[in-house]
């Protein structure tokens, strides 16, 4: 008995089946990796930085560390909504060349840590014409429903933070 496979698929599949942190943005339900999320915590004061991209709302003291934070709505282009009690900040830790480098995400709501299997797991699609999706690790079908799985380093590139990290 055969079984065919479309090229490709088992070895990147697995590669990236294990557990997601699983969060919304409006509608649609988003994961990254577990191994990149630090802590999650209520939305704080936001110190807005000038001359910064619309999706980098500025940075917060940690701690005594100073973090910068994204809003993911605002990076992805999806339109903005009044937070609520359920809105916080997911802390990751992104690659620098040097090391990693904390930065916090605002998103909808966190939902649930979910261990996914690499069956489960679709690459990006295609849609045959000039979009980047490589921040996009593949597509899980989970509980018959999709989650957008987020490679966090291609989201937030360390070169838009490249600052010395105040400790």
């Amino acid at each position: 008995m055969s079984i065919a496979v479309e090229p490709g698929r088992i070895s990147g599949s697995r590669a990236h089946e294990g557990k997601y942190l699983t969060f919304h943005l409006r509608e649609e339900v988003y994961g990254i990796g577990i191994r990149r999320v630090k802590e999650i915590i209520g939305l704080m004061n936001i110190t807005p930085i000038p001359q910064t991209p619309e999706y980098i709302k500025g940075v917060i003291n940690l701690r005594g560390r100073v973090i910068p934070v994204v809003d993911l709505r605002s990076r992805f282009s999806i339109n903005e909504i009044e937070n609520t009690n359920h809105t916080c900040i997911i802390i990751v830790e992104i690659d620098k060349e040097t090391g990693t480098v904390p930065v916090g995400i605002i998103v909808d709501e966190v939902a649930e840590v979910l261990n996914i299997k690499g069956a489960e797991i679709d690459e990006a699609p295609s849609f045959g014409i000039n979009l980047n999706m490589d921040f996009l690790l593949g597509i899980a079908k989970v509980g018959g429903g999709v989650k957008l799985l987020l490679d966090i380093n291609r989201v937030l590139t360390a070169g838009d933070f490249a600052y010395d990290q105040v400790h």
